[in-house]
């Protein structure tokens, strides 16, 4: 399981095997019963090979989560996107990824690994083409939704071909790998966003991933073997429909209560929608013969707060990102390029509080280090809520947002040790898949939240110079929020260390 810089990989302390893999649920190279596929067996270079393929892969995947928040001011004035639409644009795919992630990997098990890597590849580099390719906004947030769909099949499986064809240490090795190369499509990605808005224009962030994906929908096929997957296994897709409609109802409603007030008809609406989607969720789960999340009761406290304490940190850090580009963009009139490397230093931050939450970890226990997170998080956030209408992004918005970086990778390692390290190998996998799928839709609800409540500032769309007061009310909700979660934590998660069996192992 990984972190948001992709630092995070929980492995069996007394074998040194990995726990079941991301949101597949499955063990290792006997999961369909087949043994291990041809891949596995093949020369040692040829694995290396599969693995620079799959990284390859995932780098694109999460490149495009961040990738946007820098481009997506100037994507504003081109398309004419309101601030619904712009916030459309970032949550469609983060719905559609983390809303589907658990059917992906579902998928994967039951129609092969391959199979379903080949397909998603497939759809997730038509839907960039189609991205780069837009010239309105629906177009866009449909091209958008569609390459979350792709993603949430490449991803899982992808994890899925690397933990089948790798055994003993070199797993640990090609873990590393994809966990670095994780980290560095998030850093990458607020970079290449200013350098491709500057250079060559906002579309070729999107156009980029065309070529890749056509090269590695070739080389695959050549260096996985297809296996077979399970067979007659069943496909919980209304389940999956259930949780993708309710968070997609209530980010809805989110936004449109930014424009037309928490009282609208259809405000209301949207979200008594939801939140029958999610009754009938637990509905459908509950019936299901093969559900996409089912909770042990040993552990099912350590998931469901591990789990709140991922949606929190994930919120509250992209709606960071998104929130900033906006006001550096919009009101300090700096351009992509600039935004980008003022980003820079905040990636580095959320990795070495991944590195510090760790060690807090390993020595006293995830909870300590989620409330000490959270508290800095809610530090960052009430200096970026003082943010002038002229001023300095390197004095004014890195040091809040370099605070809040720290104290929020310190809470992805507390979210992903506390999900997983209470359950056992049968429900790793189910408790792995959910922490992926509350990363993406934590993101997701975060931008919508956000991006309502700073409704005066990004609503004035034609403005040579957007208003600050929005943003600095966002971020004052922001710290507030920072603040009842890490008291939440402290009530809510589980004291002491992880149990010493499943004490989690970070690459780095």
């Amino acid at each position: 399981m990984f972190d948001f810089l992709g630092v995070v990989v929980h492995t069996h302390a007394s074998t040194g095997e990995r726990r079941p893999g991301a949101a597949h649920g499955h063990e290792q190279a006997d999961d369909h019963g087949h043994g291990p596929s041809e891949a596995s067996t093949g020369s040692a270079a040829r694995r290396w090979w599969v693995l620079a393929a799959l990284c390859l892969a995932q780098f694109m995947v999460i490149l495009d989560v961040t990738v946007v928040n820098v481009a997506l001011p100037v994507m504003g004035r081109e398309l004419g996107l309101g601030r619904a639409a712009s916030t459309w644009v970032v949550t469609a795919y983060t719905l559609c990824f983390g809303g589907l992630m658990l059917l992906g990997g579902r998928m994967a098990d039951v129609y092969g690994r391959r199979n379903v890597f080949v397909v998603g590849l497939v759809v997730f580099t038509a839907a960039s083409l189609g991205s780069g390719l837009a010239d309105g906004p629906e177009a866009l947030i449909t091209a958008r939704a569609l390459q979350g769909v792709g993603a949430a099949m490449l991803s899982p499986a992808a994890l899925s071909i690397l933990t089948t064809t790798f055994h003993g240490p070199e797993r640990n090795k090609a873990l590393g790998v994809w966990a670095a190369l994780g980290g560095a499509g998030a850093a990458v990605g607020v970079l290449l966003g200013g350098v491709f808005t500057d250079g060559p224009g906002w579309e070729w962030a999107f156009f980029v991933n065309v070529p890749v994906g056509v090269a590695l929908a070739v080389a695959v096929p050549v260096l996985v073997d297809g296996g077979s997957g399970r067979g007659g296994g069943r496909i919980d897709v209304p389940g999956a429909l259930a949780a993708t409609g309710a968070v997609g109802a209530l980010i809805y409603a989110l936004v449109r209560a930014g424009d037309d007030g928490w009282g609208d008809g259809l405000t209301l609406a949207a979200f008594g929608a939801g939140a029958a989607a999610a009754a009938l969720f637990v509905v459908i789960e509950r019936r299901a013969a093969e559900p996409l999340v089912r909770l042990p009761e040993q552990g099912r406290r350590a998931v469901l707060s591990g789990n709140a304490v991922m949606l929190a940190a994930s919120g509250l850090l992209l709606s960071f990102f998104f929130l900033a580009s906006q006001y550096m963009q919009r009101t300090l009139g700096l351009d992509a390029l600039h935004t980008g490397l003022v980003f820079l230093p905040v990636a580095v931050a959320i990795g070495l509080g991944s590195h510090l939450g760790m060690h807090v970890v390993a020595r006293h226990g995830g909870r300590p280090a989620a409330v000490t997170g959270f508290v800095l998080a809610g530090g960052g956030a009430l200096w970026l809520s003082r943010l002038p209408q002229g001023g300095s992004a390197w004095a004014h918005v890195l040091p809040g947002f370099v605070l809040a970086g720290v104290g929020l990778g310190a809470a992805f390692v507390a979210a992903t040790t506390t999900a997983l390290a209470y359950v056992g190998p049968h429900d790793a996998g189910a408790a792995s898949g959910l922490v992926n799928t509350g990363h993406e839709l934590g993101g997701t609800l975060g931008i919508a939240v956000m991006s309502s409540i700073a409704a005066s500032s990004l609503d004035a769309v034609g403005a040579a110079r957007m208003s600050a007061d929005g943003i600095g009310t966002a971020f004052t909700a922001a710290a507030v929020a920072a603040g009842v979660v890490a008291i939440g934590a402290a009530v809510l998660l589980p004291g002491g260390l992880p149990p010493e069996t499943d004490r989690p192992m970070f690459a780095h």
